[in-house]
């Protein structure tokens, strides 16, 4: 019975929010509330929820306060430098804007941490896009298309948890899906062609001769930078780039806590660029329309997976298809966790999946001679239809920075992260790192 409610709850969420009926926020909040009635947990539902926003608050907090520093780090034209690079390079070529944006992405997503890759490109890219008229769902698709790859790297969140939960080494998992991850760039590299050159034609084809207009370098430049004249502060671009690769050096070596670590960052460049009360306000004010819906969203995300750890439906559903799999699939253990991947890590957490589906599969695929860390090398391919998912808090701040909607965002790319698994899979197992048989 659990396991039913689980599934049904599972799909009526999906299908209020890819029908657009009501709000993903309403969505993650009434749809678990709802079920969590009917299973019978009325009297327990209360703490469930807490224990699920305490879970995420850390989350909410560090990503609120990193979209305060990088819209301070754009309002004092910080990132101005890069957005002249980056015309000069482009030449206002649609194709080359696309194709630029996935190698951006590939590069800066190398730190392993979505949000962060999100808001430096986003910062970078969003202005153009917005500037020539690109589809900014491209720009979406390519950013979590490249973390889908990058997020194999041993300071991804998914290696460690897969290496963690079968007591393995990260570094053993990772270096042998090195060729994987370099056919799945090469992957998002062609799709950014194709699309790029699908924003070409698209754009020509709404102009009255049949070309792109470039407004000239020049001009695009200063139409990009302009509107921050008031609040930029050229004298301290040194300062800022300092305190921003500052930070990021703390992220990556783990000095402090995220959340810590982006407030005590803000209240710096708060100080630094803007000394007076009144200024300092303002900017606060400014973005705070950018940081409301994301953090709502986290935190009614929080309520969501309250729902389902504290009731059991994740364990009911995992238990489910585990016992599904029939004795025939034996052999063929590493490509069907793959598979179960995409599905699995989009309705269920990361560490619902590597701490409890992969150790029972991982087993279950020893005595047809497949070691687990093929099996987790396996698991890992999926990464790409998981960032997809509405549990993933990283993706509200995605969406929300490129101003489209969660189910937009799903439907354009959920396509091209589904390829892009596959293409991690093919590669993994011609190169060996993935049998496709014990």
């Amino acid at each position: 019975m659990l396991t039913l409610l689980a599934f049904a709850m599972v799909a009526t969420f999906m299908t209020l929010i890819m029908t657009g009926r009501v709000s993903a926020l309403v969505a993650l909040i009434l749809t678990p509330v709802a079920f969590g009635l009917l299973a019978g947990h009325g009297a327990d539902l209360g703490p469930m929820m807490l224990e699920g926003v305490k879970a995420l608050a850390p989350t909410g907090v560090m990503l609120a306060f990193a979209i305060l520093f990088f819209g301070l780090m754009t309002d004092a034209g910080l990132f101005d430098p890069l957005v002249r690079l980056i015309v000069r390079v482009v030449h206002g070529d649609p194709m080359r804007i696309v194709v630029g944006s996935a190698v951006l992405a590939l590069l800066v997503s190398m730190d392993g941490d979505g949000s962060t890759t999100y808001l430096i490109c986003c910062t970078a890219m969003i202005p153009l896009y917005r500037r020539m008229g690109l589809n900014p769902l491209i720009l979406a698709c390519l950013l979590m298309l490249a973390c889908g790859v990058t997020n194999i790297t041993p300071w991804g969140g998914p290696t460690a948890r897969a290496a963690s939960a079968l007591h393995l080494d990260a570094g053993a998992v990772f270096v042998p899906m090195i060729p994987a991850m370099l056919a799945g760039a090469a992957f998002i590299l062609l799709a950014a062609y194709g699309l790029g050159r699908g924003e070409r034609r698209r754009l020509a084809a709404l102009s009255s001769d049949g070309t792109v207009r470039d407004p000239g370098d020049a001009d695009l430049t200063e139409d990009l930078v302009r509107t921050n004249d008031l609040t930029e502060r050229p004298k301290l671009i040194l300062a800022n780039l300092a305190l921003t690769l500052a930070l990021l050096a703390g992220l990556v070596l783990g000095v402090l806590p995220l959340p810590a670590l982006f407030m005590i960052a803000t209240a710096i460049a708060l100080v630094l660029n803007y000394p007076s009360l009144a200024a300092q306000k303002a900017r606060i004010a400014a973005h705070a329309p950018n940081i409301l819906p994301v953090i709502s969203l986290i935190f009614a995300a929080g309520i969501f997976t309250g729902i389902l750890n504290g009731t059991g439906m994740t364990d009911a559903m995992a238990g489910s298809v585990t016992g599904l799999i029939p004795p025939a699939l034996g052999p063929y253990m590493a490509p069907v966790i793959a598979l179960l991947a995409m599905p699995f890590t989009f309705f269920i957490s990361n560490d619902a999946f590597y701490f409890g589906i992969l150790p029972i599969l991982s087993e279950a695929a020893t005595p047809y001679g497949i070691a687990p860390v093929e099996m987790a090398r396996a698991s890992l391919t999926g990464q790409a239809v998981h960032l997809l998912s509405p549990l993933v808090p990283s993706t509200y701040l995605l969406v929300g920075l490129v101003r489209v909607e969660l189910a937009q965002h799903q439907r354009f790319t959920l396509a091209w992260a589904v390829a892009l698994s596959l293409v991690l899979l093919g590669a993994g197992i011609l190169t060996g790192a993935i049998p496709l048989a014990g």
